[in-house]
């Protein structure tokens, strides 16, 4: 249920779930489709499990479960039929002669060979197998509700209550691993279902590894500490990098920090409803480029955050995909100088129509702890 102003009174307005919104599509690939990995069944159903079959028809979906989460999943899904799962293929096959389905989706970009192959044999329907379901199911994702923005948002703060938590731990003589570890217990211990990602914590040289892994090396002075992570509510994500320095920074490292801050403030003021992720990276990457860097910004621009932390859109030279009103995406341009340093910050934001909101609120201002 949405609320709206008509005629200035406010008004109840019906939306539909995004399973709803699946049920009215799933014609566009087949006569049904069958879901079963583990991100786009929780997406749907809004129950977390390792098993169960969604099937998916215009006039109705079902949710096929084993034994050891029929009880759960009797009380969590609500969007669909629950039915306990007995012979998988036959239950199927009755649901497809039930609705008259001729045709059988599947979502290419997650089922697997032996999937595919076994439903080929035992279904009662031609199975397709192209990336029709997969386009749809993706364009249903990249539009967030506002439920599902306030859960990232949660997520968010989790991360940045960690971040401001670090700011007192990290000093000269801690290793990378031990400042990942502390990050990753303060966002579990406060309120994070799961972490985003592995997080990144590296230090001095070893911050020009755009996804590097801590190690045991130990911070010195003067140098920068990059941490790269985030936290689930919920099934919902967050992302965010900042990088600090610990001492002083050389004049360089000042510099290369200015620059990426610049690219990202000013690719934050231009995002906005119908441009495209290669027109937003554009944007920051020129002013990198300007600066005499454009060879040490080797990865995209940004990308989606939902259930799954990449995700539908992408800010890349290469994405001419239009960016819609309730997308996220992130921005987070980086400097990677090999042996020397490397810089990163990454805000993720709310496409808007004539711009957007930024969900993280920490500071980005060069700290120097």
């Amino acid at each position: 249920m949405t609320l709206c102003i008509t005629n200035g009174k406010m008004k109840a307005v019906q939306t539909m779930t995004d399973l709803e919104k699946l049920c009215s599509r799933v014609t566009e690939a087949a006569d049904c489709a069958v879901i079963t990995d583990d991100v786009n069944r929780r997406y749907f159903t809004a129950m977390k499990s390792s098993a169960g079959t969604l099937v998916v028809f215009p006039e109705k979906a079902y949710f096929i479960i084993d034994f050891r989460y029929i009880e759960k999943a009797r009380k969590t899904v609500t969007a669909c039929e629950v039915i306990l799962q007995d012979k998988l293929y036959e239950q199927i096959n009755e649901l497809i002669e039930k609705h008259g389905a001729k045709t059988v989706a599947v979502n290419a970009d997650t089922c697997t060979l032996s999937d595919l192959i076994a439903y080929q044999q035992k279904l009662n329907a031609e199975v397709i197998a192209d990336t029709k379901l997969a386009k749809i199911i993706t364009e249903i994702r990249t539009v967030k509700s506002q439920e599902q923005i306030d859960k990232m948002i949660k997520a968010q703060r989790i991360a940045e209550n960690g971040f401001a938590h670090m700011l007192d731990f990290i000093k000269v003589g801690r290793t990378e691993k031990e400042i990942q570890l502390e990050l990753d217990y303060y966002m579990l211990r406060n309120g994070a279902e799961a972490l985003s990602f592995d997080t990144i914590a590296l230090s001095g040289a070893n911050t020009s590894l755009p996804h590097g892994v801590p190690s045991d090396k130990k911070v010195e002075s003067g140098e920068f500490v990059l941490m790269d992570f985030g936290a689930t509510y919920d099934g919902w994500h967050s992302d965010m990098t900042r990088t600090v320095c610990v001492g002083k920074p050389s004049d360089k490292m000042k510099s290369v920090y200015e620059t990426v801050l610049t690219a990202q403030l000013t690719a934050l003021d231009a995002v906005k409803a119908g441009m495209s992720g290669k027109a937003l990276d554009k944007i920051a990457r020129d002013i990198i480029t300007d600066a005499g860097y454009g060879d040490n910004f080797g990865h995209s621009l940004g990308h989606g955050v939902g259930v799954e932390i990449h995700e539908s859109p992408y800010a890349s030279p290469s994405r001419e995909d239009i960016l819609p009103v309730n997308s996220i995406v992130t921005v987070e341009p980086g400097i990677y100088l090999e042996g020397e340093f490397g810089v990163r910050i990454e805000d993720f934001v709310i496409v808007t129509e004539n711009g957007c909101i930024n969900m993280t609120k920490a500071p980005k201002e060069l700290i120097c702890l």
